[in-house]
């Protein structure tokens, strides 16, 4: 995926880059910044920034990574919030975006950030994590990178109170509604099963109407089209171009050419959600799609409901299914 929030210590990333949350000064700090310096080796590390500072609010300059396993610190200046009347928006925005250009200048083709200055610089949360989200995904339309948002507090990430509330009231009734409804057609379904008698395999498989039999050959002939089939039909359909399909599916160009170039390819469930959620399809082509790779959206996984309520609303922005995903513990797409 070229873009995952996760949860972990940004130290331990083995990008080719990580980003500092640095002061304008360079100086070793608290919180991110300071496990940074630690980590990469402070004497060294300090003795490099020395040599760069002073950094401006909202610009980004490189060091080498020392002890770190990325190859690159990148140190990018965000602004201390004052309000919101300051600029603040901007100098956040700033931040990123040559944090981006630069570890793209530099040859790297992974990054690590921090949430920057939604520490003690005191940049509301949600208003900074969305800031994050949109400079990385203007920055995917033109740029092939894996990009990670490293959180060490789950609460870190906040999606709104009402989308959470929302989310929440349909996983406690509509996923428990929708299970108890399976679990009684399952029991229909074998009660049924259990008085009817045994077809004969030979009538139920391999004979045609009429009574001809068919080859094992024919049978596969005759079979539906394969999930990449039905995929590259659909993007025809829509109207859309191969790139924007997998940008818009948060997936790698790589992944997406094996599916494309393999009409047997089966990929991995959350690759056919991104997918669906990518060619906006409505909750039943997502099933149908889903069904062609032999997956189906289970109303007691509780990542399947999200994508579920997403898909029925009509809500195809794959980052902001992802922070609800992250929100609520599941894998993301």
């Amino acid at each position: 995926m070229p873009f995952q929030i996760v949860h972990n210590n940004i130290v331990d990333m083995k990008t080719d880059a990580v980003v500092n949350a640095a002061n304008s000064m360079l100086k070793e700090g608290g919180g991110v910044c300071g496990a940074i310096f630690s980590r990469a080796g402070a004497e060294k590390l300090k003795k490099a920034c020395d040599a760069l500072a002073p950094c401006p609010v909202g610009q980004a300059v490189v060091t080498k990574g020392f002890d770190l396993p990325a190859r690159y610190i990148i140190h990018a200046v965000g602004p201390v919030w004052r309000g919101g009347n300051y600029g603040e928006r901007e100098l956040l925005e700033g931040a990123y975006t040559n944090a981006l250009n630069l570890a793209w200048k530099k040859g790297c083709r992974s990054a690590a950030f921090p949430l920057i200055s939604a520490g003690i610089y005191g940049y509301p949360r949600q208003e900074a994590l969305e800031i994050a989200v949109s400079c990385i995904k203007s920055f995917l339309v033109a740029h092939e990178m894996d990009l990670y948002l490293v959180v060490y507090d789950r609460r870190v990430v906040e999606i709104s109170e009402k989308l959470y509330r929302d989310v929440q009231h349909y996983i406690d009734t509509y996923g428990q509604e929708e299970e108890r409804s399976r679990r009684l057609n399952q029991t229909e379904f074998w009660q049924a099963y259990d008085n009817a008698p045994m077809p004969c395999m030979e009538e139920a498989v391999l004979r045609a109407p009429g009574g001809k039999r068919r080859t094992l050959e024919e049978l596969l002939k005759k079979r539906e089209e394969t999930f990449s089939e039905m995929l590259l039909r659909l993007i025809d359909e829509k109207g859309y171009t191969d790139v924007e399909v997998y940008k818009r599916a948060n997936m790698d160009r790589k992944l997406f050419s094996k599916i494309r170039s393999n009409r047997d390819y089966i990929p991995r469930k959350q690759n056919v959600l991104s997918l669906a959620v990518s060619l906006r399809l409505s909750l039943d082509e997502a099933l149908d799609l889903l069904a062609r790779a032999g997956y189906a959206l289970s109303m007691a996984n509780k990542m399947d409901v999200i994508i579920k309520y997403f898909l029925e609303i009509g809500e195809y922005d794959i980052f902001l299914i992802n922070e609800t995903l992250f929100a609520f513990g599941q894998p993301t797409l």
